[in-house]
C-alpha cells in the first residue's frame, strides 16, 4: 500500500462519509502527510500498513523537537489516529498502531535533563576512528556547547563559525539571527571533523557552506540528528528519553544551576520572552525568591 494511495483514499473518506469541510480535511491530509515524510525519510521502504507504534512515537519526539506547541503536536496526531481508523474500517490494518499512543499533555512537560557525566559517557561512545565518528561527535558537542534547536544545528553554516574568537553565528526562529559563545572542547571536534572527514566529502558547490553533511555530500535531516543522540544514549545505556531537545534542556540547566544570568541564558537560547527561559529551565519558587531577596532594592539593608 502506497502512501499517495492511501492519503488519496482517506482525503475521499472525510469528504464523503465524514462530510468534512475543505479546510478540516485539508488539515487532516496535511498531518499524514508529516507522518508519511518523516518516515519516508527515515527508511523509504516503510509503507503505512507496516507502521509501528514504536515509530509513531519516535515522529511524536521528532515533532516535540520542532518546538511545535503541544496543542499543534495534540492535533498533528488527531489527524493520524483518523487516517488509521480509516485504513482500520477498510480492512487494510489488522490492528491500530496509534490505540495506545498517548498524546501530549496541554501543561508544560519539564523535559528530561543529562547530567554531565551521562553527557561525557555519551561521547565516549563515539568512536573517532570510524566512518561518521568525528562528524557525531561534533554535532553532540555543539548541541551542549550552544544549547541549539535541531533546526539551527542542520542549517549551521561554516561561514557562521568564529571559532578563533568562540562564537557561533545562529541563525534561528524568524531569521532572526544571534551570536552564541561556543567553548573550547566543541571548537576542537568541529575543527577535526573539518580537517578529517568532511573534508573527503564530494560536495555540490550549493551545500559547500553546511558545516555537518551526510556521506552523499549533503545537508543531514532532523531525523538523522534524532537517529545520532538515541544511537549514543543507548551505547552508553543511559534509561532517560534522549533527544537533541535534551541536550538543549540540559544545557541552560546547567546554566542557572551553575549560577548564569536569565538574562544571558535567554539571549543564547533566542527567547523572545525571558518568561520561556524560566519555565524552560524549570527555575523552582524557591530560586526565584532568592534572587529577589538578594538583589532587590527594598531587601538590601
Amino acid at each position: 500500500m502506497l502512501w499517495s494511495s492511501a492519503i488519496n483514499g482517506f482525503k475521499h473518506y472525510l469528504m464523503l462519509e465524514r462530510g468534512m469541510a475543505a479546510p478540516s480535511i485539508e488539515a487532516y491530509v496535511n498531518d499524514v502527510q508529516k507522518l508519511a515524510d518523516h518516515l519516508l525519510d527515515a527508511s523509504p521502504t516503510t509503507m503505512p500498513d507496516q507502521v509501528t507504534m514504536d515509530q509513531l512515537e519516535t515522529f511524536l519526539a521528532y515533532l516535540n523537537d520542532l518546538a511545535l506547541g503541544r496543542r499543534t503536536q495534540a492535533r498533528i496526531l488527531s489527524g493520524v489516529r483518523a487516517f488509521y481508523r480509516y485504513l482500520l474500517i477498510e480492512d487494510e490494518i489488522d490492528a491500530d498502531p496509534t490505540a495506545l499512543i498517548e498524546g501530549p499533555k496541554t501543561h508544560q512537560k519539564i523535559p528530561e535533563v543529562l547530567s554531565h557525566s551521562e553527557i561525557e559517557k555519551m561521547m565516549a561512545t563515539l568512536d573517532l576512528s570510524r566512518p561518521q565518528g568525528t562528524r557525531n561527535r561534533a554535532i553532540l558537542e555543539t548541541l551542549y556547547a550552544c544549547g541549539l534547536r535541531v533546526t539551527e544545528l542542520i542549517q549551521l553554516k561554516i561561514s557562521c563559525l568564529f571559532l578563533d574568537v568562540g562564537f557561533v553565528k545562529v541563525i534561528g526562529k524568524n531569521n532572526k539571527e544571534r551570536l552564541v559563545p561556543i567553548g573550547s572542547s566543541a571548537i576542537k571536534h568541529i575543527r577535526l571533523y573539518l580537517q578529517s572527514d568532511r573534508n573527503k566529502l564530494e560536495v555540490r558547490p550549493a551545500d559547500s557552506d553546511f558545516l555537518f553533511l551526510n556521506r552523499r555530500g549533503k545537508p543531514l535531516s532532523r531525523v538523522m540528528i534524532f537517529n545520532i543522540v538515541k544511537e549514543a544514549a543507548k551505547q552508553a545505556q543511559i534509561e532517560k528519553n534522549v533527544s537533541p531537545h535534551t541536550f538543549r534542556h540540559s544545557f541552560a540547566t546547567h546554566l542557572v544551576e551553575g549560577g548564569a544570568d536569565l538574562r544571558a541564558v535567554q539571549e543564547m537560547l533566542g527567547h523572545e520572552s525571558i518568561v520561556t527561559t524560566e519555565i524552560y529551565t524549570h527555575l523552582d519558587i524557591q530560586y526565584l525568591r532568592e534572587t529577589i531577596m538578594s538583589y532587590h532594592p527594598l531587601n538590601k539593608s
